[in-house]
């Protein structure tokens, strides 16, 4: 992870990023948690894209602050990580904040018929994508 944390120190100064795809970079749960820490500062961000990074529910534990904090987020693509139940359940809590998102990819976690069941009660709160 220590990619991730090269990025970080750049993007945390991109405070007008709109779009951001960082798709199959094997970044871990720490390289998650230094990229949250980073994309924090970018309030501009509509789309962001992290699909095939593996950092499981640990790294999406971290997200999750970073997530809540993006008011402008539209766009959010988290497929291939590894997620399972539990990840979908954290997802749920904070897509109830993400007013604005409309667009969510989480094919290939495994979340299960517990993991959907959690995941309906926080998209149900969603109303863009309603």
């Amino acid at each position: 992870d220590t990619g991730a944390g090269v990025l970080a120190g750049v993007l945390g100064k991109c405070k007008a990023l709109a779009h951001l795809g960082l798709c199959c970079n094997a970044f871990g749960a720490k390289g998650a948690e230094v990229l949250a820490g980073a994309l924090g500062e970018c309030k501009a961000l509509v789309s962001l894209d992290l699909s095939g990074n593996s950092f499981g529910v640990e790294g999406l534990g971290r997200l999750a602050v970073m997530l809540r904090g993006c008011k402008a987020l539209t766009h959010l693509g988290l497929s291939h990580n590894g997620l399972g139940a539990e990840g979908a359940g954290q997802l749920a809590g904070v897509l109830v904040e993400c007013k604005a998102l409309a667009h969510l990819k989480l094919g290939w976690n495994s979340i299960g018929d517990a993991g959907a069941g959690r995941l309906a009660r926080g998209l149900g709160e969603c109303k863009a994508l309603a």
